[in-house]
């Protein structure tokens, strides 16, 4: 292993494992990054347009593309990262900088030649978002036995966030004819419908880079009003996420998992794939290690409904009257000067999958909300501000 691996490798498994989501509402939960780390961060320019054409599984399949490059980049390592629906931020060493580069700039390739999106990435210093005032913190979340998930605070993201969009720090696009790796990249699963009134995509932002024991109160109570929700508000169903064949998303992960080879091949290679995966869903017969009622059910529990990204970002199931409460009490949060806050409903959740292996437990699981998710909440309150 090199030394930048050793370096991430030992940072991160050395951050107190949470097991409480509430914890992660508190600073004594997260570690600084050490000097001489980079901030990756990501984007999908337009995506809003993007949405409202419809094609926001496609932006999901994008967003969730940058940390899977990173990861094979790294031979499957372990690193720091949040999904935001229509982009990614993740940290480093400086060291894993040119691999970092290199696997960004051939996702902003593959996004364009593949769908015609447009990609913008930023790699950043963490001293310079120190220089400016803000920090990057890192916690560690159990979100199941098989899954852990990272979360920042700090402003340092948001600030990240900023400069990319300024056009400052910048990745260059990947020659003509490069593709990341996007081994294990799926979505496969059937989008889930709300069972108890709405699929909520909820961003609460403080409104300064720290985070005080004010902001803290505040995360708390929402996140105990969602405890009152059946399973905290957890968009997926107990028994797990549905399947049918052929898969809604089988064209996109042949986007995805084509490499050099031909589109109709990889989609044809994909059904078969599939069709045979859907034999083994409804007899529930099991082939070796793999037991088909165990990955379905641990896909729903690896799922990453809600996060601390810079502040509190949850994917909820949610009823009408826990919804009210809910507004009510952001909208308090908003007037002491606390917090800015946006809520964007949909009928159903979708997830994009990561998934290096079916007979182990740590696949992972991005969870958004159907009609726009994250990103839509991100411009409900961009358009607030302005």
């Amino acid at each position: 292993m090199s030394e930048p691996l050793e370096a991430l490798q030992k940072f991160y498994t050395e951050i107190p494992l949470q097991e409480r989501f509430d914890a992660l509402a508190d600073a004594q939960a997260y570690r600084s990054l050490p000097s001489g780390w980079i901030i990756g961060t990501a984007d999908i320019v337009g995506s809003t347009a993007a949405i409202e054409a419809g094609r926001y599984k496609v932006v999901n399949t994008v967003g969730a593309a940058v940390i899977s490059a990173q990861i094979n980049a790294l031979g499957g390592a372990a690193l720091p990262f949040a999904f935001g629906g229509d982009g990614a931020v993740f940290v480093l060493p400086e060291g894993l900088g040119d691999k970092c580069a290199s696997a960004l700039g051939d996702v902003i390739r593959w996004a364009e030649d593949e769908f015609g999106m447009v990609l913008r990435a930023a790699i950043i210093p963490v001293e310079d978002l120190r220089a400016a005032g803000c920090d990057v913190a890192v916690a560690r979340y159990k979100a199941s036995p098989g899954v852990e998930y990272a979360m920042f605070r700090g402003g340092g993201m948001n600030w990240a966030d900023t400069q990319m969009k300024a056009g400052r720090y910048g990745v260059a696009k990947a020659p003509e004819g490069a593709f990341p790796d996007l081994t294990g990249l799926s979505c496969r699963w059937t989008p889930m419908e709300s069972r108890h009134g709405k699929i909520l995509s909820v961003l609460v932002l403080p409104r300064q880079s720290e985070i005080t024991s004010a902001h803290a109160h505040l995360f708390h109570a929402v996140i105990d009003l969602a405890r009152g929700l059946e399973r905290g508000g957890h968009p997926v169903p107990k028994n797990g996420p549905g399947f049918v064949w052929p898969p809604a998303g089988l064209a996109l992960e042949a986007h995805a998992t084509r490499g050099k080879r031909s589109l109709a091949l990889r989609k044809f290679q994909l059904l078969i794939e599939t069709f045979i995966a859907l034999i083994f869903f409804k007899t529930r017969l099991k082939l070796g290690s793999f037991d088909p009622m165990h990955y379905v059910y641990t896909s729903g529990i690896n799922a990453d409904f809600r996060k601390f990204d810079d502040g509190l970002k949850m994917t909820i199931d949610c009823d009408g009257k826990t919804r009210a409460k809910l507004t009510a009490l952001l909208s308090q949060g908003e007037r002491e000067g606390l917090i800015r806050f946006a809520i964007h409903e949909q009928d159903q959740a979708i997830m994009t999958c990561i998934v290096p292996s079916v007979t182990r437990d740590d696949h992972v699981h991005f969870v958004d909300g159907a009609a726009g998710g994250y990103a839509m909440a991100a411009a409900r309150l961009k358009k607030q501000m302005t």
